[in-house]
């Protein structure tokens, strides 16, 4: 289990850094367009790491099935989540986006049940609870009162995207392929997918100087390589032990957002990072 929290805490430090590389990359650029370039970027990293490694080979020994096992899981986890999730920030409060979009953790949990047919326990139970707690207080900032649910349909779609991602956790956890392979293939089907919307739903657009280096760390490391270290944790570990951790993500984020952005520290964060803490030492092992 502890390499399986390796791999989740390297992919929670990761996934942390969205706020700050979305907040910047977005500057002139849509999310269609940032989107785009973004998945561009990972599937070059990753036809890299195939050519340096010379994993080449394992793509052309892929069967059909496994072709279309990894489309699919590639539109619901590397396009479809983002384009919701995308949407949902476009047309909704952005807090009430963020404590939306960390129901996917649950969905996890609640799908690893009845997909891979692990055992629900009170530690699990908790452990969500907890976790889920942290991010509403960092997200809310104590202050309860701030979140209106008024947009039913945004928060809805916002509520498919976090479905739809833990939906695609729970079954990369079932595909047996070699990971770097498969993260490939994703960010294949991402980089297509996200270039038809683009040019259908928006315009091509290059990336403006100062967006170069956002979209580079996020292509790269924060939407690229952390699906590696995401898809070996669900491997190493259960599903359902895995997700939970991922109520750090918003925590750190929080963080940063002070640290780039001169948010003022509040105090309510340190309440937060305890009790997701709490949440993943209720659900060890």
């Amino acid at each position: 289990m502890y390499k399986a929290v390796a791999n989740v805490l390297i992919c929670v430090i990761l996934w942390a850094l969205i706020p700050v590389v979305s907040k910047s990359g977005q500057s002139t650029l849509n999310n269609h367009q940032f989107l785009f370039w973004s998945s561009l970027i990972s599937f070059i990293t990753f036809i890299i790491i195939l050519l340096f490694q010379k994993k080449t080979a394992h793509v052309v020994k892929l069967r059909i099935k496994d072709w279309v096992k990894s489309v699919i899981l590639g539109l619901l986890g590397t396009y479809l989540y983002y384009i919701l999730l995308y949407y949902g920030y476009a047309n909704a409060k952005g807090i009430e986006v963020l404590i939306i979009q960390y129901c996917w953790p649950i969905f996890v949990i609640v799908l690893s049940l009845f997909i891979l047919r692990e055992k629900l326990n009170i530690r699990k139970v908790i452990s969500v609870l907890l976790g889920f707690l942290g991010v509403f207080l960092v997200l809310t900032k104590g202050k309860f009162t701030d979140i209106y649910l008024d947009n039913l349909y945004v928060d809805g779609i916002v509520l498919l995207a976090a479905f739809v991602f833990g939906l695609f956790s729970v079954l990369s956890k079932k595909i047996r392929i070699d990971s770097i392979v498969l993260v490939t293939v994703y960010f294949a089907t991402a980089t297509l997918s996200s270039f038809v919307s683009m040019i259908s739903l928006s315009e091509f657009k290059l990336p403006a100087t100062d967006t170069l280096l956002p979209v580079l760390i996020n292509g790269i490391f924060v939407n690229g390589i952390s699906y590696i270290f995401w898809i070996k944790a669900l491997k190493l570990g259960k599903a359902s032990f895995i997700a939970p951790f991922v109520f750090l993500t918003p925590v750190i984020s929080a963080i940063l957002l002070i640290l780039f952005f001169n948010e003022p520290f509040q105090v309510i964060y340190i309440v937060g990072m305890v009790s997701v803490i709490l949440g993943g030492l209720v659900n060890r092992n």
